[in-house]
């Protein structure tokens, strides 16, 4: 097992944002939490992702295991030297002024202690682009040019060039057109099925969700209420009435 999130429990101030969950993810799967707005989405994300006050929120409760060991007894720039998970956050948050190719450079610091660093970077480098060939298109052009599904694509390839295989990520398709959604999400299967890339995706589209997932957990204000294969959870129907319009 990869992850293992045991009675996880978070709080903004006085308010408890989480109530205690607990899931699983292994190593090269693609898992999905959805939801509602509110329900606990991006606060699960951010606390696993050990994000800086006061954007994140405080771990009051259970533990999160990566590998066996505690993160939540490590300290979080030691979970960034050695890529343990890299979060792509909801809205992007390319830097508009640098081009495609310094918005990607960006995030190779992970890779300043190895030994053949130029060449890692330039194969990863590589690799993004011919994952998302729009961005090779656009190298020299600044990120606040880009349309909003190459800002996507952007913001994912350079959370791939910190060298993580494990992606957290938060709402990818919002603001996209269908085309560019299915896209990404084509994208990102292809990234795991040939580099088995594990990913956690947090959607509020659901049906697209559980159609890119495996399995998935559904959350609903701070508490897990279901959970299942794809499948399973398509066919529930409470879940087909709350989030897939049926």
């Amino acid at each position: 097992m990869l992850l293992d999130v045991k009675d996880l429990k978070v709080s903004y101030g006085n308010i408890e944002a989480l109530h205690g969950i607990s899931f699983n993810i292994d190593k090269g799967e693609i898992v999905t939490l959805i939801g509602a707005n509110g329900a606990g989405k991006t606060s699960t994300l951010m606390a696993l992702a050990r994000l800086p006050r006061p954007e994140a929120p405080i771990v009051t409760g259970g533990d999160i295991f990566y590998e066996d060991k505690s993160i939540l007894k490590t300290e979080p720039h030691i979970l960034i030297q050695k890529k343990m998970m890299v979060l792509v956050p909801e809205g992007r948050h390319i830097f508009g002024n640098l081009t495609v190719h310094e918005n990607l450079q960006m995030a190779t610091f992970t890779h300043r202690r190895d030994i053949n660093r130029n060449a890692i970077v330039a194969e990863i480098e590589d690799m993004v682009f011919e994952l998302f060939p729009q961005l090779a298109d656009r190298r020299k052009q600044r990120g606040e040019l880009l349309s909003g599904g190459e800002q996507q694509m952007l913001a994912v390839g350079r959370a791939l060039m910190t060298g993580s295989d494990f992606i957290l990520l938060d709402e990818p398709s919002m603001g996209l057109a269908p085309k560019l959604m299915y896209e990404m999400f084509r994208a990102l299967r292809q990234l795991n099925s040939i580099k088995h890339i594990t990913i956690l995706v947090v959607e509020q589209n659901a049906k697209v969700a559980l159609e890119f997932a495996s399995r998935g957990y559904v959350l609903k204000t701070g508490e897990i209420i279901a959970s299942g294969s794809s499948a399973e959870l398509m066919a529930n129907h409470d879940v087909k009435k709350a989030y897939l319009g049926g």
